[in-house]
């Protein structure tokens, strides 16, 4: 299969207004989590971390589906249950730039995870023992877990009249002062939901129980410009499926129905990487069951929305 080809930069990079307010509530959050964070940053603020924005705004596309028990409900939606799958999307995305399927419905499950030298969660794939990584374990995946079939995964991150509605929305990551790190958490965010990630409250199909949306899938189409040895970083925290591409080529695998979980990739490690080079970085994200929703990026690269997927039926 032929490796993805970088999309053309079709956007500006969105530097939001100065967002962190001294003593605010995010700034006491993220100083928090500061202490726990992976990376390598430097301890303090550098005369080149002092001109970096506080925010990097993303748009992304939500798709909202009805959950199956619903009349047209789809059927990969409140259906599954299980644990961190990986192996159910193939390793490139397609020509117009969505995940497919890789024809396994089911997968593996991670029985035991994957870690790096520093003990952080890796993408099974990526293991590498000369590298200092700690092998994990896979299993067959569940019957109870994975996709229902191939056209209907298909679905997901496409708009289908009568299968789903879309809208836009915008999330906005922030840095975590005196570091080069940026974090969109849904903890600590009031935009999209108070105490999980639920973006489309009361909107498009409506909610499913508890006042709250659970069934949607989420989109998000970057770039970022590549240095090496820099100590550029990305880690995904949440549920339920989440991949992530970098020029096309998967590099987080979390899919499946699963609790929150967390991979960490450090950029240095993919070696087909060029440095100075400018490479997309796409998230593709779903939220498939009640009751939970946890969403949280948190990276050193500058990440720049670029054009937003083609939608046919954005809901206003």
């Amino acid at each position: 299969m032929q490796q993805h080809t970088v999309n053309t930069i079709k956007g500006l990079t969105k530097v939001g207004a100065l967002a962190l307010l001294v003593g605010g509530i995010n700034a006491i959050a993220l100083a928090s989590e500061g202490s726990e964070s992976e990376g390598q940053s430097s301890e303090e603020t550098t005369e080149s971390e002092d001109n970096l924005p506080e925010t990097l705004q993303l748009d992304c596309v939500i798709r909202d589906f009805k959950p199956k028990q619903w009349e047209g409900g789809h059927p990969d939606f409140e259906s599954f249950g299980g644990t961190t799958t990986v192996g159910l999307v193939a390793e490139y995305l397609s020509d117009d730039g969505k995940p497919v399927s890789s024809g396994d419905l089911r997968g593996k499950k991670i029985s035991s995870e994957f870690k790096d030298s520093q003990g952080r969660n890796i993408n099974p794939a990526m293991y590498d023992p000369q590298q200092g990584d700690t092998q994990g374990s896979l299993a067959n995946g569940p019957s109870g877990n994975g996709f229902t079939s191939v056209e209907r995964f298909d679905q997901w991150y496409r708009d289908v009249p009568g299968v789903n509605l879309s809208k836009t929305i915008e999330l906005t990551l922030t840095r975590v002062p005196g570091t080069d790190r940026y974090v969109f958490d849904s903890a600590h965010d009031t935009v999209h939901g108070t105490h999980g990630f639920f973006p489309i409250n009361g909107e498009l199909y409506g909610n499913f129980k508890s006042g709250r949306n659970y069934h949607f899938t989420t989109e998000i189409n970057t770039e970022f410009t590549f240095h090496r040895e820099t100590g550029q970083v990305f880690k995904f925290t949440g549920d339920d499926d989440v991949w992530v591409y970098i020029n096309g080529r998967l590099v987080v695998d979390l899919g499946g129905l699963h609790p929150k979980r967390e991979q960490f990739l450090d950029l240095d490690r993919l070696d087909w990487l060029q440095d100075g080079r400018t490479y997309t970085l796409d998230i593709f994200h779903a939220e498939r069951r009640y009751s939970g929703s946890n969403f949280r990026i948190e990276t050193t690269l500058q990440l720049r929305s670029i054009e937003l997927p083609p939608t046919a039926a954005l809901y206003d």
